[in-house]
């Protein structure tokens, strides 16, 4: 452990094996024995809420947020009062970051297709938008009207007819303005109040006010993902996110201040989130752990983010850059920051990540708000198949296949005879009763 004021510790590696092994470590971190009781609270609550609706959502409400939301649903009316109340230098923010995310995600519709067989058959796949979305906005220990732009702009440009958005109460009862703002702007305007696990229940089945939907979207706590897990394939889900995650590669060139700064802008979402750095420079390892302490005095999220770095912060000094690519590899982050001289040929290598920041003027925090990308990336290792919330997360494609006499003809035969090979007679037999 490397330590600054006794208040403070962070994990340093310079053995690879142990890096690798303490990388794994913490990307399994939610994972374990521990999640049976969290998923059998979760089955109960699911539930409750198939079986009693509105009344369970109340109940639940009451019992987790302290106040009863009655009733579930908004006032319309209420978001549009939460924009006008917004300070302009915050509504131009907003609408700077709306039209940007807007902007990127229209260049994401897909194309309809349709080619030409060598018979003259025609084959195709055609796309169209789920009719209703449920687009699930977190609270509790920060509010998230990022995440409202960043869920309600691609379900908007894939042409939703209907989205269904839920938040959390605040103490008052009220979800927070910023995020009922950010619902307005973005033309969302069926807001519920209520979150958690039953709030997805209720978007995957249905209650008195609230519709069932065709996809879940958005990040929550451990209890909403695995609420999400528990009621996919009813709908379908964008991701099962987990807590969030930065890894940072840098070399000698890059400052310390501004590492730190970059670590702890996810030490801070959670005592759970992930914090690493790979360096080439042993020197700014050694440096770091002061920077850390430093920036912590009278942080507003001290407490959180000093758990959070001390439980799943990580420094690794690397013998080059090709190893810290290797182990970013492995991890395959959330977050993947490249402050080095020359981050491009760095990018190209990186094969895992869910989102690559390249340079020292890329900050993390841009892309959470308006760089245009999407901010809901696979967390826990999943970026090795996974990617970001994107516009098809609210599409689905039908294949489309045309035969004329010809194409059976010529293929008609060789339809049959695998059909005989596995055994299936009539699957042979509607395609012989059509040869001539």
């Amino acid at each position: 452990m490397v330590a600054s004021p006794a208040t403070f510790s962070i994990t340093c590696l310079r053995d690879r094996g142990q890096a690798a092994e303490r990388l794994a470590a913490i990307a399994e971190r939610t994972s374990g024995g521990r999640l049976t009781e969290e998923m059998a609270r979760v089955d109960a609550i699911l539930e409750q809420v198939r079986s009693h609706g509105d009344q369970a959502l109340l109940a639940l409400t009451k019992k987790f947020d302290g106040v009863r939301p009655d009733p579930l649903r908004i006032p319309p009316g209420r978001l549009a009062e939460a924009w006008a109340s917004c300070p302009a230098p915050l509504q131009q923010a907003l609408e700077l970051a709306h039209g940007r995310i807007l902007a990127f995600h229209q260049h994401q519709r897909p194309q309809d297709l349709a080619v030409t067989g060598p018979h003259g058959e025609l084959l195709g796949r055609r796309w169209r938008p789920v009719e209703r979305a449920g687009l699930y906005v977190p609270g509790g220990r920060a509010s998230y009207p990022s995440t409202v732009l960043m869920n309600a702009v691609p379900a908007k440009v894939a042409g939703v007819a209907r989205l269904v958005m839920v938040t959390p109460p605040g103490p008052s009862g009220e979800p927070n303005a910023t995020v009922l703002a950010a619902a307005h702007l973005a033309g969302v305007e069926e807001v519920y109040r209520v979150g958690g696990a039953q709030a997805i229940g209720a978007l995957a089945y249905g209650t008195e006010t609230i519709p069932r939907v065709d996809v879940i979207s958005g990040p929550g706590n451990l209890y909403v993902t695995l609420a999400k897990k528990a009621v996919y394939g009813r709908v379908a889900i964008d991701s099962l996110a987990g807590p969030s995650e930065v890894l940072v590669i840098a070399d000698h060139t890059a400052q310390v201040d501004q590492v730190a700064a970059d670590l702890m802008a996810q030490a801070e979402h959670d005592p759970l989130a992930a914090a690493i750095l790979l360096t080439t420079s042993p020197q700014l390892a050694e440096q770091l752990p002061a920077a850390l302490a430093a920036q912590l005095e009278g942080h507003p999220r001290a407490e959180i983010t000093r758990q959070a770095l001390q439980d799943w912060g990580l420094i690794v000094v690397c013998a080059d850059l090709e190893e810290a690519a290797s182990l970013s590899d492995c991890f395959a982050p959330e977050h993947l920051e490249l402050l080095v001289e020359d981050p491009e040929p760095l990018a190209d290598r990186i094969h895992n990540a869910g989102a690559i920041f390249i340079g020292p003027h890329t900050p993390e925090a841009v892309g959470d708000y308006l760089a245009g990308p999407n901010h809901t990336l696979p967390t826990s290792g999943t970026a090795r198949f996974a990617g970001a919330l994107c516009v098809e997360t609210f599409l689905r494609h039908t294949s489309l296949i045309r035969f004329n006499q010809a194409a059976l003809q010529a293929t008609g035969q060789a339809v049959i005879t695998l059909a005989e090979s596995e055994g299936l007679y009539s699957h042979a037999e509607s395609v012989r009763r059509r040869l001539t």
